[in-house]
């Protein structure tokens, strides 16, 4: 699992541009499953189980991570660009960048700090005011390698530290991938839709259109959500905290949890000592809000690794929480049908 995890993390693939992570979540699946790829690019997926159930089940997550698009080049040959998804800027400058479809590198940059006013020292720099250097001396020259609209991705190694943590870029949600993909490489109890879906980070756009097509009757989003157990941060205001299992939450700014999964979900941890907890802030969001919505309503519950620093170049998650998502999403997909 861990292994995938790390594959996947070095995929580059911001919303709208995902191709890379679908081809090679195919590779994955090819084998164990009848696949297609609708028109959002959404990867469909349905693996035959020992039962056929009387409900409909699908897994989610999502393939897309939050990164920047180019805009504009100036005469001197230095990249403008905007953010795709919710990034804080102060995570952003002086970050190493690729422009994957164009296959270079460059480095996010500003004005140096001693040219800077006091008080613009004293603010975070802002996403205009930001530029990429990718090298070139020239308008002309930057044009000839790159062009605009090109994606862009942080770069980041992924790698094992301290006691049991994992860090890398694009956790959110390429963790919910490579729990997918286990499960699907896997025996199932009950025949099971999953769906590997686009543009999550710019409004949940690829799990409402997946949702549609699959008519499921009940829907579990596997995700990343965001844990502030560090200093300085009032205990219930810390979300989640890692170390402590699976995220099962009530309620977030885009969903309603369904009742009944949230108490079934509890109820199997405590059975089967599976770590898991609530959030503790009604805060963020993920597919289960399009998802809920889609036709005539699904039932729906999401189940989440917490991670810190999401939406930066350096998640940082804990392998057992890991684990006790993956178990968690199993024990749902084996007794809610």
């Amino acid at each position: 699992m861990i292994s995938r995890i790390k594959a996947l993390s070095q995929l580059n693939g911001i919303s709208g541009d995902e191709d890379n992570v679908r081809e090679w979540i195919i590779s994955q699946i090819k084998d164990y499953c009848h696949y297609q790829v609708d028109n959002m690019g959404n990867l469909i997926c349905f693996k035959k189980g020992l039962i056929i159930p009387s409900k409909r089940l699908m897994i989610s997550a999502h393939m897309d991570e939050v990164g920047m698009i180019v805009t504009a080049v100036t005469e001197e040959g230095l990249l403008k660009f905007t953010t795709v998804g919710g990034i804080d800027q102060r995570v952003v400058i002086g970050r190493a960048v690729r422009l994957y479809r164009a296959g270079i590198t460059g480095v996010i940059g500003t004005k140096a700090i001693h040219q800077q006013t006091e008080s613009e020292r004293k603010t975070p720099v802002k996403i205009e005011d930001m530029y990429i250097d990718i090298g070139a001396e020239s308008k002309e020259e930057a044009l000839n390698v790159i062009q605009l609209g090109d994606s862009i991705s942080f770069i980041g190694d992924c790698f094992e530290f301290g006691d049991g943590c994992i860090q890398g870029k694009a956790l959110d949600d390429r963790v919910g991938c490579a729990i997918l993909i286990e499960m699907i490489q896997s025996k199932l109890k009950y025949d099971t839709y999953f769906t590997f879906v686009t543009q999550e980070e710019v409004g949940l756009r690829g799990g409402q259109t997946a949702a549609y097509n699959v008519e499921p009757d009940i829907a579990i989003v596997v995700e990343a959500t965001t844990a502030a157990d560090i200093t300085d941060v009032p205990e219930h205001k810390q979300v989640c905290h890692l170390g402590k299992g699976a995220v099962i939450g009530f309620m977030d700014r885009s969903t309603i949890y369904n009742r009944e999964l949230y108490d079934i979900s509890y109820a199997l941890g405590e059975k089967y000592e599976v770590a898991c907890q609530t959030k503790t802030l009604v805060a963020g969001g993920n597919d289960a809000g399009a998802i809920q919505v889609s036709k005539g309503g699904v039932k729906t519950i999401a189940v989440s690794v917490p991670c810190r620093y999401l939406h930066s170049a350096c998640c940082v998650m804990k392998t057992v929480d890991v684990q006790s998502t993956f178990k968690m999403v199993c024990l749902l997909a084996e007794n809610l049908l």
